[in-house]
């Protein structure tokens, strides 16, 4: 019999491909969508399946729209991908980003209690919940110390779940998934900002792009393989959590020298701290400016995740290789840019 999932969130990058990996597997895939001035499906659209993902309107603060939905669907898996998810907006919408990232799970849940207590749910969970990290690697033992408003939402949204797998016996999962990139993540994430300002800067569009911290170290891996690892999450007979990261670290300037590199552009860093540049070794001019808008009032330093009990019970280890996923991401812009000035 074809099961259904039901995705929130299914305008970003996570929702779009996952919806492909299980349209794919004979799932049928409705997706909830808010409505708000941004309605495009661009992401859908370049996967191919525009058409083929159901869309309803569902607004995670609203508890009887959300409860209305579940009963009309009916769905065997639930995905919660639904979030205020850019860290340095929630230090300036706190109350919204708690209310989406934490009740929203929490009305979510309740929902699925209610009307399809069967159905099997897997809320995102992030490696910002770590924030201030008490040990490296980071695995589902080491203690949460969240350092921004977004991540203190998630610690809620993740110990809820726990707290309603071990209350009512539903199958709940929180995937604690570390940083994961793609051409078709969002423009206000840095990995994209920087491979779509380089394309830019490559067509004469822009002169350089502006970062944050150089030093700040994170566990990049590859979207399509991280959504795998969500829906073997759901596949097990006993739910439980699971990290999903690659296990290598790498620094914001060892993604601008790989990104830079990969469309021909040889980096060089001139003075230091918030003045220190990036320069275009060939032609002198700077390509890289560190910003103090985008430091954070309270900044995560080092993430990197041990993913050995995915790679156990799941049977899930990342692909891509760090270079591989920034060379993707580069050419993806580079074609984008270009086909958008012919």
């Amino acid at each position: 019999m074809r099961k259904t999932a039901f995705i929130t969130g299914i305008r970003g990058q996570d929702g779009a491909y996952l919806s492909k990996l299980l349209l794919e597997k004979g799932y049928e895939v409705y997706g909830a969508d808010r409505r708000s001035g941004d309605s495009s499906f661009w992401r859908l659209r370049e996967l191919g399946i525009e058409r083929d993902v159901k869309i309803r309107y569902m607004d995670l603060l609203e508890l009887t729209n959300v409860m209305r939905e579940v009963e009309k669907i009916s769905p065997d898996e639930v995905y919660n991908l639904a979030a205020q998810s850019f860290v340095q907006a929630s230090f300036e919408q706190p109350i919204l980003t708690s209310d989406i990232d934490a009740m929203g799970v929490l009305r979510l849940l309740e929902a699925i209690r209610m009307i399809r207590p069967d159905a099997k749910f897997y809320q995102a969970s992030t490696s910002e919940m770590f924030g201030k990290v008490r040990a490296i690697p980071q695995n589902e033992e080491t203690p949460f110390h969240p350092r921004s408003p977004y991540g203190v939402a998630k610690v809620y949204g993740h110990w809820i779940t726990v707290n309603y797998r071990e209350s009512y016996n539903m199958f709940a999962c929180s995937g604690i998934l570390f940083n994961h990139e793609s051409p078709l993540r969002g423009l206000e994430f840095v990995t994209r900002k920087l491979t779509y300002g380089i394309a830019c800067i490559r067509h004469g569009l822009q002169e350089k792009v502006l970062v944050g911290s150089l030093d700040s170290k994170r566990d990049w891996g590859y979207a399509p393989e991280y959504v795998e690892a969500m829906w073997r999450m759901l596949q097990q007979k006993q739910p439980d959590d699971f990290v999903i990261a690659t296990g290598e670290t790498h620094s914001v300037r060892e993604l601008i020298e790989t990104a830079f590199g990969s469309a021909g552009v040889a980096i060089g860093w001139k003075g230091k701290g918030i003045k220190e540049k990036g320069v275009d070794r060939k032609t002198g001019k700077t390509v890289v400016e560190v910003s103090a808008e985008f430091f954070r009032p309270a900044e995560v330093n080092i993430l990197i995740g041990d993913p050995s009990r995915a790679k156990k019970k799941l049977g899930w280890k990342p692909k891509t290789k760090f270079r591989r996923l920034v060379e993707i991401m580069t050419e993806a812009d580079l074609q984008r840019v270009q086909g958008r000035l012919r």
